[in-house]
């Protein structure tokens, strides 16, 4: 049995104290969203783990304080993976 495709999308603005979870979904829906950050060129991230820590959170909640520093890994990637483009 094959696991259910999940998606978590993260928002980090400027100011902000930490990053919070702006959607989320399983399924389909998952697909979708993988679509549309691939269709609007929003850097993608495989992460099981943390996604699974954060698809049982609010839409709205800031991500848990045990998923900071991976999160920061990743956002410190994307940043300097963007800069070089």
């Amino acid at each position: 049995m094959s696991k259910m495709l999940k998606a978590v999308a993260l928002k980090y603005p400027e100011g902000a104290d930490t990053p919070f979870i702006c959607a989320k979904s399983k399924g389909k829906v998952a697909e979708q969203l993988l679509k549309i950050a691939e269709e609007h060129s929003v850097p993608v991230v495989e992460n099981e783990l943390l996604t699974d820590v954060l698809t049982v959170q609010e839409i709205g909640a800031a991500i848990p304080e045990e998923t900071w520093e991976v999160v920061a890994k990743i956002f410190a990637f994307i940043i300097k993976n963007d800069q070089r483009l």
